[in-house]
């Protein structure tokens, strides 16, 4: 029994890969972050950044606040906040699956759309400019670094002790980074020949989740030394691992998840042995309004 919803983010199943990877000498884990009470790997972000503003005095019952999001962060703020009574807006693109919307908005949130065209950055643009226009305060996942801590403290310690302390490679899709800095941060203090793999898209792919950022709008939170390597995946590549890990593995998660296990995968087929951990972020359920999962 949980004394609250808050109790139950963190500790997500790690789960061997059956089918997947035919290189008898590696294994890969799955990282369920869709087991989370929010859907996705983004509560434990949104909960360490919305506890500390409230531990500093940074924000009160009375603040409203602002942020941009494609989607994940802003279910997690949304789910918090409601929690703690606070007021949020979240603002993301007007082409955001419904699932997405409908969600925030159940959660309490006000959810603000911008042009298709814009993106994450025209949202990201928008959410700034009412912040400085005031009466708004921004957490900024991008720049917050409470955001890459929640992984320092929970999601690192937690695949570390699963694995046994056997962990040799770790894969991450990279949004807005969080995720990757802080679990390579504490992997990297347990053990030095950790690699950490971040995954993007190949230019031109769309995959929601997975950014390759222009520089003015890269995550002031990231530090590419953290990162041994980066492999690309292409939109076409991401999907159909979504519907493999589905059909294959029985789990159900995001195309961003589907990006991050095609590079796992792909590595795994080049390792001579080790222990790979790669990331599902959310679950599948927040998507079946686009075509991920038509065939």
């Amino acid at each position: 029994m949980s004394k609250s919803v808050l109790n139950l983010i963190g500790n997500t199943p790690l789960v061997k890969a059956k089918h997947l990877v035919k290189n008898p000498n590696v294994e890969l884990y799955f990282k369920l972050e869709g087991q989370n009470p929010g859907g996705s790997v983004k509560d434990r972000p949104a909960y360490n950044m919305i506890k500390m503003a409230l531990e500093r005095g940074e924000i009160t019952k009375e603040t409203k606040l602002i942020e941009a999001t494609s989607g994940n962060t802003g279910i997690a703020l949304a789910m918090i906040a409601g929690l703690f009574n606070l007021d949020i807006e979240l603002v993301m693109p007007e082409n955001s699956t419904v699932e997405r919307v409908q969600t925030m908005r159940a959660y309490g949130a006000k959810v603000t759309l911008t042009s298709a065209e814009g993106g994450i950055e025209g949202s990201r643009d928008f959410a700034e400019n009412k912040m400085k226009e005031g009466g708004y305060f921004m957490l900024n996942q991008f720049g917050n670094n409470d955001n890459w801590r929640a992984h320092y403290h929970t999601t690192g310690p937690e695949i570390w002790r699963d694995t046994k302390q056997k962990i040799t490679h770790f894969v991450s899709s990279m949004g807005t980074t969080g995720t990757i800095m802080g679990t390579s941060t504490f992997l990297k203090e347990k053990t030095s020949s950790v690699e950490i793999i971040g995954v993007q898209p190949t230019e031109n792919s769309r995959i929601p989740g997975i950014r390759k950022w222009p520089k003015e709008y890269l995550p002031s939170i990231f530090d590419a030394k953290k990162v041994d390597r980066i492999l690309e995946v292409s939109e076409q590549e991401a999907k159909e691992m979504t519907r493999r890990l589905a059909k294959e593995e029985g789990i159900f998660a995001g195309m961003s998840s589907g990006g991050a296990a095609a590079a796992a995968v792909r590595l795994c087929e080049e390792l001579k042995e080790g222990v790979v951990v790669s990331i599902v972020c959310d679950r599948g359920d927040r998507y079946l309004s686009s075509d991920l999962f038509e065939q």
